[in-house]
């Protein structure tokens, strides 16, 4: 029934810095968390965490698994032990399946493998359109009551302004989180990179960062006229800032997510067309990374997630234009977000805060937290260890990592779901 995590540096989201101390749990849920040593009831079982850190698991937000149309990028099995292998202990899914998750028999079959076949917790998104076609909203009501979270048509994004200011007048009614891609799509369409003198030396069609600003402000103007609660996925532009802030300034309910890959690389990463470097929206120019970073640090961007989209090697042995975008995350996005911390421009605390307490809390959830009462997700890891990735180790069925062969800091020791350990390194 008891657990003993002791001789831990404890990161608790909520606080400014980590501290040396212990946690208990009890079942499935955390019991007692102190600063210093901790009485343990008889026959305890106990964890020396060797004096690495011990934090909340990470919530990622905006995952894809294949099933069923695509299992052979990715299944909920290898999706769960990547999960559980990079301290992710909650996988919110998107809804951009083939099929795509748009009916509550699509959602049911998404609970119900998960339950069969991971160990982590699993909450899904479902679609805010019909076949994410931007035409006729999904039945949002009945969707919320089979168990989704939110509603996305991920980077389908919605043109029809009268269908979404719709969708997002029903969406507040029922008290819903719209999730939504931020990019205007006229300006969008056919690019691979972001525009500017790499882009045109390249010879790749551009994209301006513009274009995300555009998306956002109308976004943002629908939610005023609707007050409905949104969540920009993925800001990645220093363009797209001021609209955030002032969204937030005008007390809109309004939220904003970036991706990992734009957190930590920049669009010289490209080099010579490597397509495992093509995501979406493109990566940006260093400028705008550093001010997304620091957007991170003053709490305007509120969540970290992986943007997790397994692609085969098919889809990605092509011609930089035509390759397929996205990149696999699980299992990267902790040590990727660690060189934030080892470059000293964000703390622990306020990368849990972003991978963790901020999604759970965006979504209700009862994670992220460390306190008393609070879900016994869990994950040791040591900040300091060095490795050199291997793609080929990775857990997800994909292997489409722009790591590949990159120095990174910091391994997962264990992850513990519910008090249950899933995973040991």
């Amino acid at each position: 029934m008891f657990t003993l995590f002791e001789n831990a540096q404890i990161i608790d989201p909520d606080r400014d810095a980590p501290f040396a101390g212990c946690v208990l749990t009890r079942g499935d849920v955390i019991a007692e968390v102190s600063q210093g040593p901790l009485a343990a009831p008889e026959g305890t079982d106990r964890v020396d965490c060797a004096g690495h850190f011990l934090a909340p698991g990470i919530v990622d937000i905006g995952v894809k698994i294949g099933e069923p149309g695509e299992r052979h990028k990715e299944s909920f099995r290898t999706a769960g032990a990547a999960a559980a292998a990079g301290g992710v202990t909650t996988v919110i899914t998107r809804a951009d399946t083939t099929p795509p998750v748009d009916t509550p028999e699509a959602l049911e079959f998404v609970i119900r493998r998960a339950a069969e076949t991971m160990d982590v917790r699993l909450h899904p998104m479902a679609a805010l359109t019909k076949a994410r076609a931007g035409k006729e909203m999904t039945e949002i009501g009945f969707l919320a009551d089979a168990g989704a979270v939110a509603f996305s048509d991920g980077d389908a994004v919605c043109t029809n302004t009268k269908v979404l200011s719709r969708a997002l007048t029903y969406a507040r009614s029922l008290d819903a989180l719209v999730i939504a891609h931020p990019q205007e799509q006229g300006l969008s369409a056919g690019a691979a990179a972001t525009s500017g003198k790499f882009a045109t030396l390249k010879g790749l069609a551009g994209v301006s960062p513009l274009a995300e600003r555009m998306g956002l402000e109308r976004d943002i103007a629908l939610v005023e006229l609707t007050g409905a609660s949104y969540h920009a996925d993925q800001i990645t532009t220093a363009a797209a800032l001021p609209v955030l802030r002032r969204a937030r300034d005008n007390g809109l309910d309004v939220t904003a997510g970036t991706s990992i890959h734009h957190l930590t690389l920049n669009a010289l990463d490209v080099g010579e067309y490597r397509t495992f470097f093509k995501v979406k929206p493109p990566l940006r120019d260093e400028d705008d990374r550093r001010a997304i970073v620091d957007a991170l640090s003053e709490g305007v961007i509120d969540i970290i997630s992986s943007m997790h989209t397994p692609q085969d090697e098919e889809s990605k042995r092509l011609p930089f234009e035509e390759a397929a975008s996205g990149a696999v995350g699980l299992e990267t996005l902790l040590p990727a977000a660690l060189r934030l911390y080892h470059a000293g421009g964000v703390s622990l605390n306020i990368l849990f805060r972003a991978m963790s307490l901020r999604p759970a809390q965006r979504l209700g959830l009862p994670g992220g937290q460390m306190q008393a009462g609070a879900p016994a997700d869990l994950i040791l890891f040591d900040a300091h260890a060095p490795f050199v990735l291997d793609r080929f180790t990775l857990r997800s069925k994909s292997k489409n990592t722009p790591f590949d062969g990159q120095r990174l800091q910091g391994k997962v020791r264990g992850t513990w779901v519910g008090g249950e350990n899933v995973f040991t390194a």
